[in-house]
């Protein structure tokens, strides 16, 4: 699980429902993403014939589609060892470049913590 004392509550949160899209859905990635007013909207990997996107991409996008206009936080849950620079850039275009990016194992050990600038 996440170290209690690397992260607060409300990332520990959005850590947890990642991991447990990652779980559910079986797929290689879980993200989730808290917008401006605390809502948080959480998605797996997306792999259609006409439609690929990570985790992260689709969590941003949901956020978007529910009227989100930025984002406080995102977390990815993958055996990568970094957020791409793909994931980063969708999470910089909604929350801006200071957006922290948290990367959790499928543990849901928290990995690093980046800013999506």
């Amino acid at each position: 699980m996440t170290d209690d004392n690397a992260l607060g509550a409300e990332d520990r949160k959005i850590v947890t429902l990642a991991r447990s899209v990652r779980a559910r859905n079986a797929v290689p990635e879980g993200a989730a993403v808290r917008d401006e007013t605390g809502r948080t909207y959480a998605a797996g990997t997306v792999t259609l014939e006409s439609l690929k996107l990570s985790a992260l991409q689709t969590a941003v996008a949901m956020a978007v589609a529910s009227g989100a206009t930025s984002l406080e936080a995102a977390a990815v849950v993958s055996q990568a060892d970094a957020a791409s620079d793909a994931d980063r850039a969708a999470v910089r275009d909604l929350g801006g470049p200071e957006t922290p990016v948290l990367l959790a194992g499928p543990d849901g050990t928290l990995r690093s913590t980046v800013t999506a600038g």
